[in-house]
């Protein structure tokens, strides 16, 4: 720890806490839906259909609600306690920027932010 300014400070890296799973089987069914989408077979389909659905790509819920991660997702999702929500959705946003830039610039339009 070091003191600057008369605040103190953590010296290192930030590490995020793990969360456990409460719910091993339904987490697991909605990460396979997000892996499927963002597959390298599928992701371009999965990106046409979010620009077709007029959505964003880091609007998460609204991409959820469209049914375009899965029919059964949004419901397996909703059934899903809070903190495995949070690590679906953060899950989702970390394979949304990991989608290849040549892609990123194909679908700009869904990766806008305005």
């Amino acid at each position: 720890m070091k003191v600057t300014g008369g605040m103190l400070r953590k010296m290192g890296t930030f590490e995020q806490a793990t969360l456990p799973v409460l719910d091993e089987k339904t987490f697991a069914a909605v990460h396979r839906s997000l892996e499927d989408a963002f597959s390298a077979q599928r992701v371009d389909d999965f990106l046409h259909r979010v620009k077709r659905s007029g959505l964003r790509a880091r609007d998460f819920e609204s991409v959820l609600n469209k049914g375009l991660l899965g029919k059964e997702t949004g419901a397996l999702y909703a059934a899903m306690g809070n903190s495995d929500q949070g690590q679906i959705r953060e899950r989702y946003l970390w394979l949304v920027e990991q989608v290849a830039p040549e892609l990123r610039a194909k679908y700009l339009k869904v990766y806008a932010y305005y």
